[in-house]
């Protein structure tokens, strides 16, 4: 068993001996008569693992060694105990505000300098141990960290090699539409240019999320009407609306629109467009059949947008509603939804909330985006 290795400083011969013969036994023993040797013994590997340190020395006092081992990045967590007949609390405080851990008055008794040398040398294998288990989960949070930015960087570079073959795959099947004349296979052909190009787009929205999020996209806003794009949206659901019987109703500024009309904003069609096309079906999804979903826009300081369906979230993932890969109860759903939505929302120089009434059974998501 490896002991401990206390260093004693002090300039009476005596008290070396003294305090020597009462730690010998138990733990490995350095003495050093001056505090010049005890800074250069301090610093000599192994270094201690305690020190009892004298305060009254010639040339250079205890209370100016402790201050330099404190200053030093290699002693600075050795614990350090002044042993002096300085016995008053103005000597005491002097000691432990430069950095002591413990103060033994001059007589001495073996059982109070064994007992404090063991307590301070417990202290400081049970600090050693929660130092290592710290390092240890620093250490890990790093390789999580790193094996993060890793995976994005490989999903940014997947993204990217994709845009070549799926471009001639597009470029291929336009060549072939042009030189067919058999009605059926143009139509095969135009399906498979028309998924090329959704395809291609989801990839670009993709890298353009990468760059939102490590804020190196390009913001290029201008005037988009919101309207044209909630007309969009609902006729490309307009499917599976009629399936579970659910409507929907427009409103500017408090009134009811049928048809047409217009609401502009500031900001980029097609963020505009991919951030409430993930919000409308966020609600078509939560909303339960018979039901009405509500897009209210009104012109105030700055835009605002509001879906309101019915159905509240989940109490377990409220909190963290547009947190990244967050979803609850979608078999296919990814958690980037209402995520990137928010991203976008952002980028535009707006916000994004969510508001549920537990009461009322709704949940109203919120864009606030400039006016133009």
């Amino acid at each position: 068993m490896i002991k401990h290795r206390i260093l004693i400083v002090d300039d009476e011969p005596v008290n070396l001996k003294t305090l020597g013969n009462i730690l010998k036994v138990n733990y490995e023993v350095l003495v050093a008569k001056n505090g010049k040797t005890a800074l250069n013994m301090a610093i000599t590997n192994p270094i201690p693992d305690l020190i009892l340190l004298d305060i009254v020395m010639p040339v250079i006092d205890g209370y100016e060694v402790c201050r330099q081992l404190k200053q030093n990045s290699v002693t600075k967590y050795i614990p350090v105990i002044f042993v002096s007949a300085m016995d008053s609390e103005m000597d005491e405080a002097k000691g432990l505000e430069l950095g002591a851990v413990d103060y033994i008055s001059k007589p001495i008794s073996p059982s109070i300098v064994s007992a404090r040398v063991k307590t301070q040398l417990k202290l400081m294998s049970a600090y050693k141990k929660l130092t290592k288990a710290y390092d240890e989960l620093e250490q890990k949070n790093i390789d999580l960290e790193e094996m993060a930015v890793l995976r994005e960087n490989v999903g940014h570079i997947t993204r990217h090699d994709l845009k070549n073959p799926l471009n001639g795959i597009i470029s291929a099947t336009s060549l072939l539409i042009d030189e067919l004349d058999d009605g059926l296979h143009k139509n095969i052909l135009k399906n498979i240019e028309i998924a090329g190009y959704q395809m291609l787009d989801m990839i670009n929205s993709s890298l353009d999320l990468y760059k939102m999020e490590i804020g190196t996209y390009s913001y290029s806003p201008d005037r988009v009407n919101i309207i044209e794009i909630f007309n969009k949206i609902i006729s490309e659901t307009k499917v599976h609306m009629n399936t579970v019987n659910i409507t929907t109703e427009i409103l500017i500024n408090g009134k009811t629109i049928t048809t047409g009309g217009s609401f502009f904003i500031q900001g980029e069609y097609l963020l505009c467009y991919s951030m409430l096309a993930n919000l409308f079906k966020n609600a078509l999804e939560a909303s339960p059949s018979n039901s009405i979903i509500k897009i209210f826009l009104d012109n105030e300081e700055e835009a605002i947008i509001k879906i309101s369906n019915q159905g509240t979230v989940p109490a377990a993932i409220r909190n963290n509603f547009f947190d990244k890969f967050v979803t609850m109860g979608k078999s296919s759903g990814t958690g980037l939804g209402t995520y990137s939505a928010k991203l976008m929302a952002e980028t535009q120089k707006g916000s994004l909330h969510l508001d549920i009434s537990d009461e009322t059974n709704t949940t109203i998501l919120t864009v606030r985006l400039p006016n133009m």
